[in-house]
């Protein structure tokens, strides 16, 4: 044995494994708990949207890359699974059902490789810009090549195809389910490696100073480029995964709407944390089904719930939990109850206000053939009162201005604890 030999310890990181454990038991308990079909529909969506909003913060939260054109990649990576379902479905190409995302990915892989090549030749607002226009040409080309997109009404496929295996043939929903989580765990695994590579470090450098990494000799646009081309393998991963789903590919995947909900629930969710976009993918189906069904001002809630985000917690909701994760290790969170209750009692009383104002507008707008009477989570309310409009106007009033207040008190208490956390931190490091 040589003299120089050096032994390093390296400690067992077994909060780690505790977290990817709770993760695949997640996956895996999710459809026994929540059992309809609706909830089945739900459950295979946040999958898909988990690997896709994943993807896209390759780009954005780790490559600083703010891409308006991130649908196109797993749009074409739906579009070629669902070709490549066809074609074993004719006997034409020997694969089976099972690997047909791979597909999607490998077609995505390819279209990253070849539009980015002129994409991440530029950064920041000029990168934005060409995606942007990338998108709307790829988005156009769907309606001019109808032999490959489909047309207007799509592409259509059956994924129970050849002999069952094991008794699975991707008829049954659940069944198709547990494919996405197998692909959504081993995918976010693999995500997750990626940022611990040194091409993964070298992204986040070029994301924080360019050229800093350019005087040391690494070529910025090469690593922006291979880092474009993984993203768009995953991101064609989550269109195979759409194309096993839904059995139908339209031009829709592409849109700028997708690329617009990718961009905006990553953000929600949190893309400077790895786990942020997962938050924004299970967001981001609740607000497309759920929220899509109870109301049609959706979209107006939505935006008004992202200007709130930017306005009070530009780090989204990963940023939110781990800054009160930080408290509550110190032991301080339960000096934060109070204000936290009076936070969300107020705000609670605000959005009532606000939302019914906005359901009783929509209400005379398009439903004015149904009368003035609309239900209002089993309250009815008469459009045409006076009185109704002057309470929700008072309700909104008092919940905005109690908000305001509690909004400030939360503010004063929040920087006394962050004062005390660090005085304790100080006290720990000088013993």
């Amino acid at each position: 044995m040589s003299s120089h030999t050096v032994y390093r310890f390296k400690p067992y990181n077994l909060g780690r494994w505790i977290v990817w454990t709770l993760f695949a038991l997640v996956l895996m308990v999710a459809p026994l708990l929540w059992t309809s079909s609706l909830s089945m529909t739900m459950l295979s969506q946040m999958g898909i949207g988990i690997i896709v909003c994943l993807s896209y913060n390759m780009l954005l939260g780790q490559g600083g890359m703010l891409s308006f054109g991130h649908a196109v990649y797993s749009g074409l990576g739906a579009f070629g699974a669902i070709h490549a379902l066809n074609f074993a479905s004719a006997g034409s190409l020997p694969i089976p059902v099972s690997l047909v995302p791979i597909v999607g990915g490998v077609s995505g892989l390819l279209v990253a490789a070849l539009l980015g090549a002129v994409t991440t030749k530029k950064s920041g607002t000029t990168f934005a810009m060409i995606t942007m226009g990338i998108g709307a040409l790829v988005f156009s080309m769907s309606l001019m090549l109808p032999e490959f997109f489909g047309g207007e009404g799509g592409i259509s496929s059956n994924r129970v195809i050849g002999e069952p295996v094991m008794g699975i043939t991707f008829g049954p929903q659940i069944q198709v389910y547990y494919l996405i989580a197998l692909y959504c765990f081993v995918s976010t695994a693999l995500m997750f490696a990626f940022t611990q590579t040194p091409l993964g470090r070298m992204l986040n450098a070029v994301r924080d100073n360019p050229e800093r990494v350019e005087f040391i000799g690494y070529d910025t646009q090469r690593v922006r480029y291979i880092s474009f081309m993984v993203a768009g393998f995953f991101a064609g991963i989550a269109g195979g995964l759409v194309a096993l789903n839904n059995e139908i590919v339209t031009a829709e995947v592409m849109s700028a709407e997708r690329s617009g909900a990718y961009l905006l629930f990553t953000f929600i969710g949190g893309a400077l944390f790895f786990f942020g976009p997962i938050i924004g993918a299970v967001l981001m189906v609740l607000a497309e089904v759920l929220l899509h069904e109870m109301t049609k001002a959706w979209l107006l809630y939505l935006g008004v719930g992202f200007l709130a985000m930017v306005m009070y917690a530009p780090g989204g909701f990963a940023a939110l939990l781990m800054m009160n994760v930080r408290v509550a290790a110190f032991g301080m969170m339960r000096r934060l109850w109070a204000v936290y209750l009076a936070l969300f009692g107020a705000g609670f009383t605000a959005l009532v206000g606000i939302s019914v104002m906005i359901e009783m507008v929509y209400h005379r707008k398009l439903n004015e053939a149904l009368g003035p009477t609309m239900t209002y989570w089993r309250a009815e309310i008469n459009t045409d009162s006076t009185g109704a409009w002057v309470g929700a106007g008072l309700l909104a009033l008092v919940g905005i201005g109690l908000f305001e207040v509690a909004r400030r008190r939360f503010v004063i208490r929040w920087s006394a604890v962050q004062d005390d956390i660090e005085a304790e931190l100080r006290r720990r490091n000088a013993l």
